[in-house]
């Protein structure tokens, strides 16, 4: 008896938590106030379960992990181009998120799961595009406050 109760206590609380999950829609533009080849937004901050919708809103856009920049056990990802993808994020930490033809160009966006979440010192990859970095770099520190 107990146990039965214990076995649809936990499937009633996995069902109230995926219920609870979000999901946060990050626009991909060729151009907007902010500058060209963006993500809108460019830092989003969400619990873990919860997911991120990447609409490319124009052609030539994808959302895909930068190599070196998600927290341990996180699996990357890499969406087709010109297609929308929604990603779960379960793993807490910053993830770098980059558009691949456009990484160059500086495309790129900070993902946060949970708390605020620093990197250490030197966590950053050493073959990031300098535009990209550019625009990381601020992103990462607001993450990690």
């Amino acid at each position: 008896m107990l146990r039965t109760a214990l076995c649809v206590g936990a499937v009633v609380a996995l069902f109230c938590s995926a219920a609870q999950a979000e999901t946060v829609e990050v626009r991909l533009l060729n151009r907007s106030d902010s500058g060209a080849m963006v993500f809108d937004p460019a830092l989003v901050t969400i619990q873990p379960g919860d997911s991120v919708r990447f609409v490319p809103t124009h052609k030539s856009h994808n959302a895909a992990t930068i190599d070196g920049l998600i927290p341990p056990g996180a699996t990357p990802f890499k969406g087709p181009i010109s297609e929308e993808i929604t990603v779960p994020f379960p793993v807490p930490g910053v993830y770098g998120i980059k558009c691949s033809p456009h990484y160059a160009m500086g495309m790129v966006m900070v993902v946060r799961v949970g708390p605020p979440a620093a990197l250490p010192d030197g966590a950053l990859p050493q073959d990031i595009p300098a535009r990209a970095k550019e625009r990381l770099l601020p992103l990462l520190e607001q993450a990690g406050r």
